[in-house]
């Protein structure tokens, strides 16, 4: 991978992204994720930090290839926080957790973030 459209490519593929969710989820047109992804444009720095929040990657692995892929410390806060809800949703009985799950489908909807 020697281009930053290549390693985006990758990155997105590999967290289950398409173009467009990916662009929807950080607020930009799909034509900004295509466009980087043939190495058309110059990325601006906000899209370069939003895309690796999301996919929880480095900015210098994507931008110049260095360095390691996977940002273990954002990765290492997800899976807190993860493990955070499970414990506590398990103390929930089948209809809370249910309710629980609507609860948050509607919040993802209303916030605008759908992968």
């Amino acid at each position: 991978m020697n281009t930053l459209g290549e390693r985006l490519s990758y990155a997105r593929k590999k967290y289950g992204y398409t173009q467009n969710s990916l662009a929807d989820t950080i607020g930009v047109s799909r034509g900004v994720i295509y466009n980087l992804e043939k190495n058309k444009t110059a990325p601006q720095a906000i899209v370069i930090n939003a895309i690796c929040a999301v996919l929880h990657i480095n900015a210098d692995w994507l931008m110049e290839g260095s360095g390691e892929m996977e940002n273990w410390e954002e990765a290492a806060k997800s899976d807190r926080v993860l493990r955070e809800l499970y414990e506590f949703v398990q103390e929930l009985s089948e209809d809370e957790q249910l309710y629980l799950l609507d609860t948050a489908k509607a919040l993802k909807q209303r916030l605008g973030r759908s992968r």
